[in-house]
């Protein structure tokens, strides 16, 4: 759970593990080391990831340790990305077609019927 919280907060709030390394003053393989649970940082450590992460190490540990606000920026994020793929999906399959049967619309009656 901690480091799933950690990884997930620091990608919720748009930072690098290079980023929350700095930020800590330890390395950017420490932090992937204990975002992939190999390492379980130190008291000083945890206090030191929390602060830069902008939350109480306890919180780390929490399974609802991510504020409402940041889930929402998350959440509006996702929608944003999913309709942008979407509509570029909609837009590129019309032009699929209409590449296709360019010119073809004379083969066909307008009201429909045959």
């Amino acid at each position: 759970m901690l480091s799933h919280n950690i990884k997930e907060r620091r990608r919720i709030l748009g930072i690098t593990q290079e980023k929350l390394a700095e930020r800590v003053e330890t390395s950017t393989h420490y932090i992937g080391q204990i975002e992939l649970g190999n390492k379980f940082p130190s008291p000083e450590m945890l206090e030191r990831i929390a602060g830069a992460l902008g939350i109480d190490s306890p919180q780390l540990f929490s399974m609802n340790s991510f504020p409402a606000e940041a889930l929402k920026l998350f959440q509006e994020g996702l929608l944003a990305d999913l309709e942008t793929a979407v509509l570029g999906a909609i837009g590129s399959r019309i032009a699929d077609f209409q590449r296709t049967y360019k010119g073809a619309e004379q083969d066909y009656p307008k009201n429909g019927h045959v």
